[in-house]
């Protein structure tokens, strides 16, 4: 018998038997048929899908049919789920909502941004009951997703194996890390497990640091507090801390659909974290959603400069804006040009809110 071992995820192994193969005999050799077309086929197939694979830099591609199971998804799968963006792509498909975009969101409350999706029928985006490391510190980034669920040795033991194959180093929780860009927020469904929960420690959250300089969000939980704290620039929003480490969690998908707490997360979603809970925005709503938060910020900044001086009462602009008298618009308009260069929002983008006052 043949033995092989296969490392899975949170530091477990398991050995895998097999007999061992043994050579034809030249009778055997002479009588065997021939294999059928169809395993040719799918041979050549997968071989060509390895090269291409290497050839480009990225893992391997099982080809179609060969019953190897990647649990990263594939481009065209992030495709289907993200079909609405129209814009440009990463090479695993997920939307590139621009770095330009990300960084104006940071004007943005989680209120105006929940408002601004429930609006739009979007009722499931908003998840709360979080533990940070800094409360005080934003994490804006593109979703790149992950699910765990608890483990199935078997299924555990194939999906590690069809990994490996694929391209997959290592165990299943450091597949997802190595996937991360720059500008990314890895984002988990870990079914809030806490004990034995813990998706990264140290060395792991400052590997995702290094990649995308943003931070995670886990439903689930993380070790290793004091190390993760010592990182500058990084973030987490977690169930809870735990010293434990990883066991009896399967890696089940990558770039997929997921749910964290009440809310719908797609690949490529736009990750807007703060210390009053968490909004993943679809791509293709973001720029329209900035649009509008930057117009409402502008509008607040005007009407409490205003109130602080005493020109208008609370009466006159405590309403819908378009229930504002004419000569406050106006004025509106006068205060954005002369304090253009000079506010929260990038000077190009307040001219267009002056073209469009008038």
């Amino acid at each position: 018998m043949a033995c092989g071992s296969v490392l899975l995820a949170g530091s477990l192994t398991f050995s895998a038997l097999a007999p061992a193969a043994r050579s034809a005999t030249p009778g055997e050799a002479a009588t065997r048929p021939a294999a059928p077309r169809e395993a040719v086929a799918r041979a050549a197939d997968q071989a060509v899908g390895e090269q291409r694979a290497a050839a480009s830099g990225g893992p391997a591609v099982p080809a179609e049919g060969s019953h190897v199971r990647n649990v990263v998804a594939s481009k065209k799968e992030v495709e289907y789920l993200t079909a609405e963006w129209k814009g440009a792509r990463y090479p695993d498909g997920r939307p590139k909502v621009s770095d330009g975009l990300l960084k104006r969101m940071r004007i943005m409350s989680v209120e105006q941004a929940w408002g601004a999706l429930r609006e739009r029928g979007y009722h499931n985006q908003f998840a709360g009951e979080w533990k940070t490391i800094h409360a005080d510190r934003t994490v804006i980034g593109r979703a790149l997703t992950a699910q765990y669920m608890p483990s199935s040795p078997d299924l555990e033991k194939r999906l590690t194996g069809d990994g490996h194959k694929a391209g997959h180093e290592g165990q299943m929780n450091t597949w997802p890390i190595a996937l991360l860009r720059d500008g990314d927020v890895y984002v988990a469904d870990g079914f809030g497990k806490v004990q034995d929960g813990t998706l990264i420690g140290g060395n792991l959250g400052e590997e995702i640091h290094s990649r995308t300089h943003t931070g995670v969000v886990f439903d689930g939980s993380l070790r290793d507090l004091e190390e993760l704290d010592d990182i500058k620039g990084f973030n987490a929003f977690v169930r809870d801390w735990h010293p434990s480490y990883i066991q009896q969690m399967m890696l089940t998908g990558v770039n997929t659909h997921i749910r964290i707490g009440e809310a719908v997360v797609l690949p490529g979603d736009v990750v807007l974290a703060k210390r009053e809970g968490i909004v993943f925005i679809p791509a293709h709503l973001v720029e329209d959603i900035v649009e509008e938060a930057e117009v409402t910020l502008l509008r607040d900044l005007f009407v409490k400069q205003r109130l602080r001086e005493g020109t208008y009462t609370s009466g006159q602009v405590d309403k819908g804006w378009d229930e504002v008298d004419q000569a406050i618009k106006d004025d509106f308009r006068g205060w954005l040009q002369e304090n253009k260069n000079d506010l929260p929002v990038p000077a190009e983008r307040v001219q267009e809110i002056i073209d469009a006052a008038g």
